[in-house]
């Protein structure tokens, strides 16, 4: 955005938090847009008038996402979740093919290739990860951003290493979408789920894939997967989309009614803006830890901030208004748009009594 002031009063007349809310790596708030947009979508169902404009509003987020993600709409899927996603690219290896992962990574990155049965799943800890790969590894899955602690990872060491072995990588941008600038096109495949930064309900999950269509089966194809949606009702479908949209699942069209909204404030508002926004929050609150005597997860450029030994104090925090998360023990901070220093500040002073 052009300015600091046109930025926070965009920001202002879309959030309306009752709490000091600082808990986007759960999910996020909704913009009043989306809200709107979500009550319209269940009025045309109430009352029975057409739905063409949901429709219409997949299509819209697919071009409003690869925009984000920097690829052609034709690279990206539409789906309901990362494990349903993440399920097709493992069902795309050969038996006994290596999968490198980080150690305790989000569960739905993992598991659809541990539940394989004839996969080689390998866990390093995230820092260890590019120095990992080997000659035998199929395909490097990781987060890049930690759900637990908001580590974030190397990814350019990553993906050198990969392209120095032939593997390839899958990268889970649940948790830095929306405010780390990313690109999707540096990797081979790449997910996201819709209600965290990216603002918007649950329900939607995206699958960038190659130009190519990565040697993925379609295995979940439906006739939404179709070339000719409309066409392929009933029977197998004759022809698949050309496109990634032939990984696509029913979709949730409320959810993207809402979600259309909510990617194009992100747009207004510039990527650059909100990632400075966040992460000058997610600053503040580690300097003011570091004058309590509280040393937090190193995550440095990470909107989300975890702290060791105090996940305990989060039902406490949640009674006087201030909603954060108890991961593994650490209290995790996760900084969006919609925060502000004061939000900060109210926390640190919480965590001084």
């Amino acid at each position: 955005m052009e300015t600091t002031e046109t930025f926070e009063s965009l920001v202002r007349a879309e959030f309306t938090p009752k709490t000091t809310y600082l808990n986007t790596a759960s999910n996020s708030l909704l913009p009043a847009r989306t809200v709107a947009a979500l009550h319209e979508a269940a009025l045309l169902r109430a009352e029975g008038r057409p739905l063409t404009s949901l429709y219409e509003d997949v299509e819209v987020c697919r071009a409003g996402y690869a925009r984000l993600a920097g690829v052609p709409a034709t690279r990206v899927a539409a789906g309901a979740s990362v494990a349903a996603h993440s399920g097709v690219i493992a069902a795309s290896l050969p038996a006994g093919a290596e999968v490198l992962t980080a150690e305790d990574d989000f569960t739905s990155v993992l598991n659809p290739f541990h539940v394989r049965g004839d996969l080689k799943v390998r866990a390093v800890p995230l820092e260890r990860i590019a120095e990992s790969v080997r000659p035998d590894t199929a395909l490097v899955a990781v987060s890049a951003a930690q759900s637990a602690d908001g580590r974030v990872a190397d990814l350019a060491a990553l993906r050198e290493a990969a392209r120095a072995h032939g593997a390839r990588t899958y990268v889970d941008f649940s948790q830095a979408a929306g405010w780390l600038p990313m690109d999707a096109d540096a990797y081979d495949f790449t997910a996201t789920v819709s209600f965290k930064w990216l603002l918007g309900p649950h329900g939607a999950a995206f699958l960038t894939v190659p130009e190519d269509l990565g040697g993925l089966t379609p295995l979940l194809a439906g006739w939404v997967a179709a070339e000719q949606p409309w066409d392929s009702c009933y029977g197998p479908v004759d022809e698949l989309a050309h496109s990634a949209r032939r990984f696509d699942l029913t979709h949730a069209l409320f959810t993207y009614a809402g979600l259309r909204r909510s990617l194009e404030l992100i747009e207004e508002l510039g990527m650059a803006a909100v990632h400075a926004h966040d992460v000058a929050l997610a600053d503040r609150f580690r300097d003011g830890l570091a004058t309590l005597g509280h040393t937090p997860v190193p995550a440095p450029g990470s909107a989300i901030v975890s702290v060791p030994g105090l996940g305990g104090r989060q039902p406490e925090l949640s009674r006087a208004g201030i909603e954060v998360s108890d991961r593994a023990g650490n209290l995790r901070a996760s900084f969006h748009l919609f925060n502000t220093p004061a939000d900060v500040d109210s926390l640190l002073d919480a965590l001084s009594g």
